[in-house]
């Protein structure tokens, strides 16, 4: 997983695909607010299948994969 400019993340899964995750969508729900401090978006880190941010904030793995776009 990797951060990538305008809040979005390159996700390598399992089954070697590799998604953009845009989570700006995301950015005005209460849970994901904090976020919205790019400083704090670009420490995004992998725990338990799931990208997660201070071990607090974090998305169903199942989001991450059926609300990503391929990548061309």
């Amino acid at each position: 997983m990797t951060c990538i400019d305008n809040y979005k993340l390159r996700i390598t899964f399992k089954n070697n695909e590799i998604k953009i995750f845009d989570i700006s969508p995301y950015l005005d729900f209460p849970v994901y607010k904090e976020l919205q401090n790019e400083a704090l978006f670009k420490k995004a880190h992998v725990v338990n299948d799931t990208v997660t941010w201070n071990g607090e904030i974090d998305f169903d793995p199942d989001t991450l994969y059926l609300e990503s776009k391929l990548t061309q």
